[in-house]
């Protein structure tokens, strides 16, 4: 699969994703590289006024300022304390649609925030990005308030991980829109995501981490074979 060949795929799911977007929405927007097409359609299907008063709730800096760009109206969880509906991209997801988050754009901490306000939340992926066990693809991103960092990775590192301080191009360390470091926590294939994730909630110089574990309510993979859409329940399993 070429990288042309995985835009293409990424912009198919996001284009899909967004047909079940309704005028009058309050609207989680991801980040990303797919989450970037989400919003390029959304724009645009304002301006054809096929879709009219939603209001989006950016989950990261980088977000925001694409959106009001592209002149999609925002709002905050303040003022809209319930998501209606949350669509955003996805590292690597195994077959029970739990999701390693926060690889690329690392807004893992603001994208689970609204991930748990939303009523209904959308993975867009290109086929790629599906595993059959989390880890085996991506390291796992783990947001550290920066005194911690020491203590954090010695942590990490007893529980299996090699861990890496993620950095900037300039060489200083990357620093997440909450003033936190990111950790990348490479634990190979993870055989128990929901042990690890009590672990990790459990320890108080950790801000998030990038498991996300029975919030996806629908995934949607595009590939060779089309456009697949898939929920917990399995009932719109089906290739179109």
């Amino acid at each position: 699969m070429t990288g042309e060949d995985i835009e293409t795929y990424k912009q198919q799911a996001a284009e899909h994703a967004v047909d079940f977007v309704t005028s009058g929405m309050i609207l989680g927007l991801g980040t990303g590289s797919t989450a970037r097409y989400v919003l390029e359609s959304i724009a645009r299907r304002l301006q054809q006024g096929t879709l009219e008063s939603v209001e989006g709730v950016p989950t990261s800096a980088q977000t925001e300022q694409l959106a009001r760009q592209l002149g999609i109206p925002l709002t905050t969880l303040e003022e809209r304390p319930m998501v209606d509906l949350t669509i955003d991209g996805a590292d690597e997801v195994d077959d029970s649609l739990n999701l390693i988050k926060g690889g690329g754009g690392g807004a893992l901490l603001r994208e689970k925030v609204v991930a748990q306000a939303s009523r209904r939340y959308i993975i867009v992926v290109d086929s790629g990005k599906c595993s059959p066990t989390l880890g085996t693809r991506w390291a796992l991103p783990v947001e550290v308030l920066p005194m911690a960092q020491q203590s954090e990775s010695g942590y990490l590192e007893s529980l299996g991980a090699r861990v890496s301080l993620r950095m900037d191009t300039d060489g200083a360390p990357r620093k997440t829109d909450n003033g936190n470091i990111i950790l990348d926590a490479d634990f190979g294939p993870i055989a128990e995501p929901e042990v690890l994730a009590r672990k990790l909630d459990s320890r108080a110089g950790v801000m998030g981490h990038g498991l996300f574990l029975g919030l996806t309510t629908d995934l949607i993979v595009a590939g060779r074979d089309g456009v697949r859409h898939l929920t917990q329940n399995r009932l719109e399993n089906s290739y179109e």
